[in-house]
């Protein structure tokens, strides 16, 4: 059996990364082949999966960085995005996509922009255009009486005898 200090320091590192709470797991491979981590929300155990070119976990700030074509699915609360980049913020519990970021909701609900940081505890997407661009977002509304909105009442006309 080898010790720790054989193995190659990439391996180490993941061995560390694999030991942290809320860590991602990942597999070592070649910058160009598509890699897929799982990180796993404390309370919960609720598997969030990012797939990228390129994946590095810092072990010392507990930061794993995500890069080229990344793919990120969260089944529990039916999320998926794409963006170029994703850190995930292992701490704070927050993801930051950048570059061309698309995020879709389950039931149709979208937003577009260059930067969006996904706050895992609050469920909450906070968004940022580039400069001079704007954010865009698509809701999707379920109206239950669409005609009592859109119609205007006509006006009675009394009627003399």
């Amino acid at each position: 059996m080898m010790s720790n200090y054989q193995l190659p320091l990439q391996m180490r590192r993941l061995g560390l990364a694999l030991l942290l709470p809320a860590a991602l797991l990942c597999e070592i491979a070649s910058p160009t082949q598509v890699q897929r981590a799982s990180a796993q929300s404390s309370g919960q155990g609720q598997p969030l999966y990012l797939n990228a070119q390129v994946q590095e976990y810092n072990a010392k700030t507990q930061v794993a960085t995500s890069r080229g074509n990344v793919q990120m699915s969260y089944p529990a609360r039916g999320i998926q995005a794409t963006a170029t980049q994703a850190q995930y913020f292992t701490k704070e519990r927050r993801i930051v996509f950048s570059g061309n970021v698309y995020i879709l909701q389950k039931g149709g609900n979208s937003i577009k922009a260059d930067v969006v940081t996904y706050l895992i505890d609050e469920g909450r997407f906070v968004a940022a255009p580039q400069a001079n661009h704007q954010v865009e977002s698509t809701y999707i509304v379920n109206d239950t009486n669409p005609d009592s909105q859109s119609a205007a009442p006509s006006p009675k006309k009394s009627r003399s005898k």
